[in-house]
């Protein structure tokens, strides 16, 4: 920890948590409770050492009663918004599931990472009516996928479908909820209507981004139609009279898919951004998916140690073990000194 890695104390004291030592672990926390990921340690710890009240005090002196965070950068270390989503993570775990909820609502935004807290806790409580109406109100989409999740896990397959439907006309990110949508009817055999979904937003202005051009093409994959994909690819180059790289690499795994490995490969490494190591990683992967494992780490090889993860998976997989723990044990990430401040590798950063 002294030497800039603060995870590390959380890391040892959930160890020794694990161990019956959880008193040990909490006061190795506790005078560090500024730093976010000590404070998330701080909760987890709390529950098996039975001091819950203790931790739920020193995160709600963490919670100013004005300030509110208006942008990420705000505030360093542990802010008010993480502060409340651990204290409410307490108050659910003691039972007292109200004031959990009125803590989440007075937070700026309740959305983390993909997921919304908020309507997490309403799923596990069984509390519908209340997910349903935060459904509605929540801009980002997540608490809309929470609802369609459950109606999906239930059966309601078509409340789901409402679900997106009414989320995509009010979500700030419709982008997301189309996507979601789409999964969802792709997952019941309604391929056809999760393209179409799909190409009403890639062909709205605007709407062809790479990630939105990707699900579609996947889903023309899925479906056996990579030649599909292909078309619509060349047809917005066409439109556009160029092809970044973001939208170059969804056609290689088309071609794959039409039995044009090699194809795939020459034009790969003719791009202009083919002698790169994310070019690499793709013509490695069509080499393996083609059952080439040999040429795929070969391919590989020559951009090491960049792509040491994806290249000591192939050796693993030839059976060259020793020689794939070689090449990890070549490129290990360092941090930066301490004097730049703390060093976070997973976020909020």
């Amino acid at each position: 920890m002294e030497a800039g890695h603060p995870q590390a104390l959380g890391f040892h004291a959930r160890l020794l948590a694990r161990h019956g030592r959880g008193d040990e672990a909490f006061d190795l926390l506790r005078p560090h409770v500024q730093d976010w990921s000590i404070a998330a340690a701080l909760t987890d710890v709390a529950d098996s050492a039975g001091r819950d009240d203790e931790a739920a005090a020193l995160l709600a002196a963490q919670i100013p009663d004005e300030h509110r965070c208006d942008d990420p950068w705000c505030c360093r270390g542990l802010d008010p918004d993480m502060a409340i989503g651990l204290l409410a993570t307490i108050r659910e775990r003691q039972g007292r599931i109200d004031d959990a909820i009125a803590l989440l609502r007075t937070r700026d935004s309740n959305s983390l990472n993909n997921q919304d807290q908020l309507a997490d806790l309403l799923v596990r409580q069984g509390r519908t009516e209340e997910l349903h109406a935060y459904a509605a109100t929540e801009p980002f989409g997540h608490a809309a996928r929470r609802l369609a999740e459950l109606l999906e896990e239930r059966g309601d397959v078509a409340g789901a479908i409402a679900v997106y439907r009414q989320a995509g006309d009010a979500s700030i990110c419709p982008g997301n909820v189309a996507v979601d949508l789409a999964q969802l009817l792709s997952r019941h055999g309604l391929v056809e209507e999760a393209v179409e979904v799909m190409r009403a937003l890639a062909d709205a202005p605007g709407g062809a981004e790479d990630w939105i051009v990707h699900v579609l093409c996947t889903l023309y994959a899925d479906q056996g139609r990579p030649q599909d994909g292909l078309a619509y690819l060349d047809a917005l180059k066409a439109r556009r009279g160029h092809e970044e790289w973001e939208l170059f690499w969804i056609r290689l795994p088309l071609m794959a898919a039409c039995d044009r490995v090699d194809e795939a490969v020459e034009e790969a490494m003719a791009h202009p951004e083919g002698d790169t190591s994310h070019t690499v990683s793709h013509v490695a992967r069509l080499l393996a998916g083609a059952g080439r494992l040999e040429e795929a780490a070969a391919t590989l090889a020559r951009h090491s140690p960049a792509n040491s993860h994806e290249l000591a998976g192939y050796l693993i997989d030839l059976g060259r073990v020793e020689q794939a723990v070689v090449v990890l044990q070549q490129h290990r990430p360092k941090p930066p000194p301490p004097s730049s401040g703390p060093w976070h590798d997973k976020p909020p950063f």
